[in-house]
């Protein structure tokens, strides 16, 4: 297993880290070389860093608690919005609304905005706007629902969130470390590793290294939820949004 692994991991390029002068310091025991100004991540610390973070999203999804996905830079968005749908958990994927922890009941009262717009958008009542305001309307729905459509039925503060590049995701791995919230990270070597708890060192530029990690991720929560015998997403993928 962790020799197919490892090939997986170097075929997808998870080794490749950053520019030797943008790197982190703290991120030296993850480092296994330096070519060509870049350094090369150690691949037996990803593999070391996602078994141990496999098993503990696991256990977490075997104990039914929420876990929340979080990748907003481009290279992450689609994977991350796909695989939390594929294993049932809430994801944020367009930008990361502040206090969508640590002021989780305001926005939980935004949720119920995009709801409503939801529900004018399906009657005929839109039809009696002006021009204005209809485009008005459908401009504030688009909105809400690219921010708010991945957590809708967050119901509560998730157990831990998982993040593709702590430096992008600064905000959520604040609140969370504010919470208590356990957080799981695919780290590159310019990050600093001591602001999350189950770091993954790896490659968190390329769309094909951070799509393997987080399918191997979600992979452990879905072992976990059917573990527990439970098959049934807790967090539908909502309706789709009209062009």
């Amino acid at each position: 297993m962790a020799t197919v692994l490892v090939k997986e991991l170097i075929e997808a390029g998870v080794h490749f880290g950053h520019r030797a002068s943008r790197w982190n310091p703290k991120m030296r025991p993850y480092i296994y070389a330096r070519r060509n100004l870049i350094h090369v991540i150690d691949v037996r610390e990803t593999v070391r860093g996602l078994l141990r973070a496999r098993k503990y999203l696991q256990q977490v999804a075997q104990g039914g608690s929420l876990i929340l996905f979080v990748g907003t830079k481009r290279q992450a968005s689609d994977s991350i919005q796909r695989e939390a749908q594929r294993c049932g958990m809430p994801f944020v994927s367009d930008r990361w609304l502040g206090g969508t922890l640590t002021n989780f009941r305001t926005i939980r009262s935004r949720l119920t905005r995009l709801e409503e717009l939801e529900a004018l958008r399906a009657s005929d009542e839109l039809g009696t706007y002006s021009k204005k305001m209809q485009s008005a309307l459908t401009r504030e729905y688009r909105k809400m629902y690219r921010n708010l459509n991945g957590i809708r039925a967050m119901n509560r503060v998730p157990e831990c969130i998982v993040a593709v590049d702590p430096k992008k995701e600064k905000n959520a791995i604040r609140e969370a470390r504010k919470l208590g919230v356990t957080t799981v990270a695919l780290i590159d070597t310019d990050s600093d590793p001591d602001l999350v708890d189950l770091p993954i060192p790896g490659n968190d530029d390329s769309i094909r290294s951070i799509e393997l990690i987080i399918r191997l991720l979600a992979d452990a929560v879905l072992a976990g939820r059917a573990a527990a015998g439970d098959f049934k997403a807790d967090v539908p993928e909502g309706p789709a949004m009209a062009e």
